[in-house]
């Protein structure tokens, strides 16, 4: 086969790193014959790029072997220096001219060296699909007349991933095809893979349209079947290691992705790529608060207690030199620079390198103002270990890493649990207030109206504290069965005491019961009789048959009897279930009256709160909030409904009361990002709003000294007359929808600890019929 083609003319390789006297072999058009001919070329262009970092190699097209590769291909896949010569077919002496090189008779043949062996993994395309589009480039413009070298689908390239099992990192090299010296043919004409997709049929004026498009040039690739062609010639590979430019890629695009930043490794991902990058052995974080310093030794500052600094100590740290400057700072030596109780304590870490990057947003409100949101540090435990390049690198990821923190200041409200929608709004936009460097603002909502009931098990303690009683009581009579069989059927001393002890025991179980006799009793077993089992096993049938009966009754995922608990526990989730289903749809209708906020705790029973007005939202009106209250009784009566239903169907024995504390003075509420909670309460006033709904729920009857809520029934507590001639009004509204009776209840409640002056007011809810 003669081959008439340019050497290479889309070839990576510059006609500057040619010498002189080889130019024009290079330039010109050459008779390449197949195969000593091309073997003579390729020396000469490998020898050229002898201390060149390009990557060369030739591939068979066939079977995608590697035939032969320059130096700088063998070092980065790690190939024996010495098959250069002894396999390659390429004899290079670096100190000989190029037309002393000697052509070995043997390529890489016998190795059997294949590219998805050599680079098993890539990122996104691979290789071979590259290689597809290459054959697939030719064939449409020599059997179809269609050239496609204006979409550059030649100039694209791979990028392929080698893992390193000495040093354990990745290292990433840039590949690109050169499919000149390649002829393909189709050995039957006849036979068209691509017929059903009409190819010759596409207008002139839309072929550049349509195989622009990913999806139509993919089916074709994917369509090409290489059995139908005969390829002849050769496939130059050329590559870059681009392993430092490629890390810093990556950790920049997770940085500044909002999606990544969801993920709870988020951060641990971050570490790893910068240890990777920087080849460091940890990663720290400094944020500054106010006059506080607080050090966490990752990046991830929840992950661990921080240790605090007070920023007066820190005046003579590299730290505070980097904020200033706003530059990346690098300590070589710790031993040489330790001002401080920071770089104190780093040391006794055994960290000897530092490298500071500071995170300073320059504020938009006023000129020459700054938010610092941190200082990242990098730490390595050799003196001297960070370079200038890894200083440049660093301080090209700063805006990256502003961006991520940015990010996580906006988590800190939109990740909060219950961030209800009607109030989302305002977190949204205090978290982009932070993320463009505004000094940060207490969330506030002003002039609220709290809407807040309890509807609660009763007795639920005493409740439970039976069904504990029970099983224990069982599990300690098959206790007691087990070494009673055992001092009936043998003489044992030992075994008298423990049924003695098993029986003073159960003794002390009628008398009283706890949660904590609960987990006391349990252990009391298991120490006491459970660790004598195995010589039980060994005994005569009628202890192992009362040894059976005891692990049969406590083989479950409790490891102890728990029948009455489970039925408890069951009726208990049958209750909370049925309460927040119905408190769900419920909620569906009364947020079409007003926006408001709404949250709900399940425990032994549902508590539930309410704010409404105009600082939620702004159409807020009178009639909206007397729509609600109204609303909220009504759904307090759906909910007791619902339980007769469950009672009535005997799916549950207990009990339930719900109350409903009025508040007719609103209330301001605000984010405190110091607790647990959404909301709290603002002002002293307000406080002793919280101080009731914390005790109304035990509060008793000032002259009968009876719980002021009763089964069945709905409580209204209040303190004004003005709240008692409203909510009388809601009464009459319930009895003519046929919600409640038509009697109502009134009393005086026993002042509580900091809060008297409360009356209520008492109706039973009527079943479904």
């Amino acid at each position: 086969m003669t081959i008439y083609q340019p050497l290479f003319p889309n070839s990576k390789v510059s006609k500057n790193t040619v010498p002189p006297e080889s130019t024009e072999q290079f330039t010109s058009c050459q008779k390449l014959e197949t195969p000593e001919d091309w073997k003579q070329t390729v020396e000469q262009l490998f020898y050229l790029q002898h201390s060149s970092h390009l990557l060369m190699a030739i591939i068979d097209p066939q079977t995608l072997t590697v035939h032969y590769a320059n130096q700088s291909f063998c070092h980065v896949c790690q190939l024996n220096p010495a098959l250069l010569g002894a396999e390659t077919g390429l004899s290079v002496n670096p100190q000989r001219s190029y037309k002393n090189i000697e052509v070995a008779d043997r390529p890489l043949n016998g190795l059997n060296l294949k590219i998805q062996d050599l680079f098993p993994h890539w990122d996104h395309l691979t290789l071979e699909k590259l290689y597809r589009y290459h054959l697939l480039h030719k064939i449409l413009k020599q059997d179809y007349g269609i050239d496609l070298q204006s979409l550059q689908l030649l100039d694209q390239s791979v990028i392929a991933i080698l893992n390193c099992p000495e040093t354990l990192k990745q290292k990433f090299i840039r590949i690109w095809l050169n499919s000149d010296l390649l002829q393909i043919k189709r050995r039957d004409p006849k036979q068209d893979e691509f017929a059903h997709f009409k190819l010759k049929l596409i207008p002139v004026s839309e072929r550049e349209a349509w195989f622009s498009h990913p999806e139509n040039f993919n089916q074709l690739a994917q369509q090409l079947t290489l059995d139908h062609y005969q390829i002849e010639g050769v496939l130059l590979l050329e590559g870059l290691e681009i392993t430092r430019p490629e890390k810093m890629r990556r950790i920049t695009y997770q940085l500044i992705s909002r999606d990544l930043t969801t993920q709870s490794d988020y951060w641990e991902q971050i570490e790893r790529q910068l240890n990777s990058l920087f080849s460091v052995n940890n990663c720290l974080l400094l944020r500054i608060q106010g006059q506080e310093a607080k050090l966490s030794l990752s990046l991830n500052n929840c992950t661990t207690a921080p240790i605090i600094y007070s920023l007066d100590t820190l005046n003579d740290s590299p730290i505070i030199q980097a904020v200033q400057q706003n530059q990346v700072l690098n300590i070589p030596d710790l031993r040489q620079q330790c001002p401080t109780d920071f770089e104190r304590h780093l040391r006794k870490l055994h960290v000897r390198s530092l490298l500071l990057i500071p995170l300073v947003i320059q504020s938009v409100n006023l000129k020459g103002s700054q938010q610092i949101l941190g200082v990242v540090g990098l730490t390595s435990d050799r003196p001297n270990h960070f370079t200038l390049n890894d200083v440049k690198n660093a301080q090209e990821l700063i805006p990256a890493f502003i961006t991520a923190f940015c990010h996580s200041l906006q988590q800190q409200f939109t990740k909060l649990r219950n961030i209800h929608p009607s109030v989302e709004w305002r977190f949204l936009q205090e978290a982009e207030r932070r993320s463009w460097g505004f000094k940060p603002e207490t969330i506030v909502f002003e002039t609220v109206y709290p809407l807040y009931g309890i509807s609660d098990i009763r007795s639920s303690s005493e409740q439970r504290n039976c069904a504990i009683k029970e099983d224990l009581l069982e599990q300690f009579q098959l206790a007691i069965n087990i070494v009673e069989v055992l001092c009936e059927t043998q003489d044992s001393a030992l075994g008298e005491q423990l049924k003695q002890d098993l029986q003073n025991y159960l003794t002390q179980l009628h008398a009283e019961i706890n949660v904590e006799i609960e987990m006391s009793a349990t252990d009391y077993l298991e120490k006491h009789l459970e660790i004598y089992f195995d010589y039980f096993s060994q005994c005569n049938t009628q202890v192992q048959k009362a040894l059976k009966q005891y692990e049969q009754a406590c083989d479950n995922e409790h490891g102890c009897i728990y029948k009455a608990r489970s039925k408890y526990d069951e009726m208990l989730h049958q209750i909370t279930d049925n309460l927040q289903q119905t408190w769900t749809n419920w909620q569906k209708q009364m947020q079409t009256i007003i926006p408001h906020y709404y949250d709900m705790e399940i425990s032994d029973g549902m508590d539930h709160i309410i704010y409404a007005g105009k600082s939620i939202d702004s159409r807020f009106t009178s009639f909206h909030i007397r729509s609600l209250r109204y609303e909220q009784l009504r759904a307090m009566c759906d909910c007791a409904r619902s339980l007769f239903k469950l009672k009535s169907e005997h799916k549950i024995t207990l009990d339930l009361v719900h109350l409903v504390l009025v508040q007719h003075t609103p209330i301001d509420i605000f984010h405190d990002e110091n607790t647990e909670g959404i909301f709290s309460v603002r002002g002293t006033r307000d406080i002793r709003y919280e101080i009731v709904k914390k005790r109304i729920d035990k509060g008793i009857d000032k002259e009968t000294k009876t719980r002021i809520t009763q089964s069945g029934m709905i409580t209204i507590v209040y303190s004004t007359e003005e709240e008692r001639e409203e909510y009388e009004q809601y009464l009459r509204y319930l009895h003519r929808e046929g919600w409640v009776t038509d009697k109502i209840e009134f009393g005086v409640v026993d002042p509580l600890p900091g809060v008297s002056g409360l009356n209520y007011a008492r109706v039973a809810v009527i079943g479904n019929g």
